[in-house]
């Protein structure tokens, strides 16, 4: 009896933390469901006394909110996009390729990643003015897409650097160059890691607040989900029911995108450790 309850406790005790770990987003949902009354007035109460379903018709129209998840929506595919062709190749050469210095290249590149982001906003917004793409989508997308991305960098290039040489040789044989055998060969072999890069950029540029915030300032039309947010607070008043169910919709993509990607992000994650 004593073994068995001993063999019991660890689970309690981790399904105790688990719930408390859980509970603000459960409080979310629940809030999004009251009256702006009952949300301030309820303290931590999770049901409402009468599901309030106009909170979710109020932030999908009202606040506009069905054309910041459009912009959201292109922002975070393109942006995605972009950082998978451009890490994948970097870490293809960085992976495969000899060459003086390149020690010396992957320890700046890593040293970059040290750099808060809020140092780099002015230069970027210099060059995003310079190609004439301020208060435009295609000047948001590369903004957002722009950086080094070290981490998605690294994952690539240790993946490639412990793919086996004779893939290489095998592709060569039959005819392919180096470009050839990165796409048609290497790339598809890289899914794990893909999907890896996939969510985590997916997660950090659906939730990207401070460069939307900053490349559409001039253009309220092109804001996303998390700066569309903020338009529930007035000068004098917040509609913070409103703000739940805002906040309620803008995750439900990237719980698909998670649950869809779920095998190949372990599997990724795994595999970057054991390399």
């Amino acid at each position: 009896m004593g073994r068995n309850l001993r063999a019991v406790i660890p689970h309690i005790v981790l399904m105790g933390i688990g719930l408390i770990w859980i509970y603000p987003f459960f409080w979310m949902l629940a809030s999004s469901f009251k009256t702006n009354q009952e949300y301030l007035g309820q303290g931590l109460k999770l049901l409402p006394e009468s599901m309030q379903w106009e909170n979710y018709a109020r932030a999908w129209e009202v606040a506009n909110f069905s054309t910041y998840f459009a912009n959201s929506v292109v922002l975070t595919v393109s942006t995605v996009i972009i950082v998978v062709v451009v890490c994948s190749m970097t870490g293809y050469a960085l992976g495969r390729v000899d060459f003086f210095g390149k020690n010396v290249l992957i320890a700046i590149i890593t040293a970059t990643l040290f750099i808060p982001k809020g140092y780099t906003i002015i230069p970027v917004y210099q060059v995003v003015k310079g190609l004439g793409l301020l208060n435009t989508m295609p000047g948001v997308i590369l903004a957002e897409a722009g950086g080094a991305h070290v981490l998605f960098i690294l994952l690539f290039t240790t993946y490639f650097k412990g793919l086996p040489k004779e893939l290489e040789e095998s592709s060569e044989m039959d005819g392919s160059d180096f470009l050839r055998t990165f796409w048609s060969v290497m790339l598809p072999l890289s899914k794990p890691i893909i999907a890896t890069v996939v969510v985590m950029q997916f997660m950090w540029t659906w939730n990207s607040f401070f460069t939307p915030l900053v490349f559409t300032l001039n253009n309220p039309s092109l804001r996303t989900l998390s700066v569309g947010i903020f338009s529930f607070i007035g000068e004098h008043s917040a509609d913070y029911t409103g703000m739940a169910a805002a906040a309620c919709i803008s995750i439900i993509p990237i719980i698909l995108v998670f649950i869809l990607l779920q095998k190949y992000f372990v599997d990724g994650i795994a595999g970057a450790i054991k390399g």
